[in-house]
């Protein structure tokens, strides 16, 4: 029988004090959100490994949950998309899926909005 224990998600002990992440930049009950979805998952549903990628559609699931949290604003949603994104990652249906970091030129930058979405923008097309 597989031993199970409940987890609670830490920044690295051994990263430095100046130069750990501020909290106002990491939300680590949004990580812990994810964690126990994750184990509720687990419980009622099984193994990523036997759904994903052959039953059932990360991608599709992910922005599913995008569009109920743009009609609701609920932000479970938001965790529940990250949780797919994250199995998308470990268990890829992109047949060509791989892992290369970028810097933010190769990534796409971020929509601004307000007076400055023009000015921001113009260069995404």
């Amino acid at each position: 029988m597989m031993m199970l224990t409940k987890k609670t998600i830490n920044r690295p002990r051994r990263m430095k004090k100046s130069l750990a992440v501020p909290s106002s930049e990491f939300s680590d009950s949004f990580v812990q959100g994810m964690y126990d979805r994750m184990c509720t998952s687990f419980f009622k549903y099984g193994k990523v490994a036997d759904a994903y990628p052959d039953k059932v559609d990360a991608i599709a699931s992910l922005k599913k949950r995008l569009d109920r949290y743009a009609e609701t604003g609920n932000t479970e949603f938001l965790i529940d998309a990250a949780n797919f994104a994250m199995i998308e990652f470990m268990r890829p249906r992109h047949p060509d899926a791989f892992f290369k970091p970028t810097d933010g030129d190769a990534t796409g930058r971020m929509l601004a909005t307000g007076a400055q979405s023009t000015k921001h923008n113009l260069d995404l097309k």
